[in-house]
């Protein structure tokens, strides 16, 4: 009784759920943003859930990555690690970026991945890699 006493912690441990968007899509999947604020963004920029609590993409310019620990459906992310390539897109970058930070709300339906926040923004995406 003493041995499976020690080892239940152990077990329930492995049983753990992943809570994240990323236990909830396709791991795989890449999502491209399409919708800004209610406007088309006119740069590639792509967010993808590959393994719990971890956000990596591209945005305009650079890659990025960042830690996300709450659970579904709500988002918040670390501070974004990026690469520092310049280009001429990095006004959009900056503005990518931003808007992911201010992201309080993450719902995924079908193929399309939509981020929002009490303030009205709002992230619009399109799965573009199953």
């Amino acid at each position: 009784m003493f041995r499976f006493m020690l080892l239940l912690p152990l077990l329930l441990a492995t049983c753990k759920k992943d809570e994240t968007i990323s236990g909830f899509i396709d791991k795989s999947t890449i999502f491209a943003l399409v919708e800004l604020d209610g406007r088309p963004f006119d740069a590639s920029a792509t967010v993808s859930f590959p393994q719990e609590g971890l956000v990596k993409g591209n945005g305009p310019c650079n890659g990025f990555s960042a830690d996300q620990t709450l659970p579904y459906p709500w988002f918040q992310l670390s501070a974004i690690r990026a690469t520092r390539r310049a280009c001429s897109d990095l006004a959009l970058e900056t503005e990518f970026f931003s808007a992911l930070q201010e992201m309080t709300l993450i719902e995924a339906v079908g193929i399309t991945l939509i981020m929002r926040n009490d303030a009205g923004r709002e992230m619009v995406f399109q799965a573009v890699q199953p």
